[in-house]
């Protein structure tokens, strides 16, 4: 079998250029593939969670005035201090702490199928969520807020200077293969696709009829480790005649296996059947064997 090593960003051969798939293969030789969430999903997204931060500054401003005629209006200066702080708060603490969830996603990005992701493909760290999240004062409030300042004594050219930043911050990720904003910039994050898929069916359960007379030596089963048996998972649930006719017969020359001749996807199926067994019988003693080259 081909050795896989860690391929980032890699696309396939023959696919359009404007394709939003990204390939991630691991050394254990497992393909993840990942589809970049598109701007407009994501736009989507925000839309939703400033919907719901919304909702809940009307909440909050209901209840400020509640207290306030409570009070005989005394103490606006405070309330209205105290109203700015809790919106500040309230928008930069919301999204942190969704994306610092195992989901690593705000109930809109959830909606969307989305989540956040670390682009060099480990796990996503809480300073990079802050940096993220950070930037998006930079990216969507100031400017914002110097929009709707106009009338307050702001300058028009203020305003105008506003409006060129938000325009520079919005298109970002329109002229960036992996649709990343100034955020996931200096994070080192992406936004992913991250659609619910269902459980696949063990192949140890679903093995042929024909390959329970497929038979093999402990040495034929010691010819390979964890790693193969990753990619030869991948093969057989694939179910690519041409590639299962390859990596058999490669197997076949690797154990010098000379029994009787059966179908391809049998032999393959018997054999990841029992690499498996061999596998998991060994790290029940602590043995664990990474790969063919793996000798421990």
């Amino acid at each position: 079998m081909s050795e896989a090593g860690v391929q980032r960003g890699k696309r396939t051969a023959g696919r359009p250029p404007q394709d939003a798939s990204r390939e991630f293969v691991t050394p254990e030789g497992v393909d993840l593939r990942l589809r970049i969430g598109e701007a407009g999903e994501r736009a989507a997204a925000f839309l939703v969670d400033v919907i719901i931060l919304t909702i809940a500054l009307i909440g909050v401003s209901i209840v400020m005035v509640g207290v306030l005629a409570a009070s005989r209006a005394r103490g606006v200066e405070v309330a209205a201090i105290v109203w700015l702080l809790i919106a500040f708060f309230l928008r930069t603490f919301y999204f942190m702490a969704f994306e610092m969830h195992p989901s690593a996603a705000t109930p809109g990005k959830r909606m969307l199928g989305l989540r956040v992701i670390a682009r060099g493909g480990g796990r996503l760290t809480a300073d990079a969520v802050f940096a993220r999240n950070a930037m998006r004062e930079l990216e969507v409030f100031l400017p914002l807020s110097f929009l709707f300042s106009q009338g307050d004594g702001v300058d028009a050219w203020v305003v105008l200077l506003g409006l060129i930043w938000s325009g520079v911050f919005l298109f970002f990720p329109l002229f960036n293969r992996d649709r990343l904003r100034v955020g996931d910039l200096v994070a080192g994050t992406m936004v992913v696709k991250a659609p619910r898929r269902k459980l696949m069916p063990d192949l140890a359960d679903e093995r042929p009829p024909g390959a329970a007379r497929v038979t093999f030596t402990q040495a034929q089963v010691d010819a390979y480790g964890v790693k193969e048996l990753h990619v030869l998972e991948d093969v057989l649930r694939r179910r690519d005649k041409a590639t299962m006719r390859a990596v058999a017969q490669r197997i076949q020359g690797k154990i010098g296996w000379e029994g009787e001749p059966v179908a391809d996807g049998e032999f393959l199926a018997a054999y990841y059947a029992a690499l498996r067994g061999r596998l998991e019988s060994r790290m029940l003693f602590g043995h664990r064997r990474r790969d063919k080259f793996d000798r421990g």
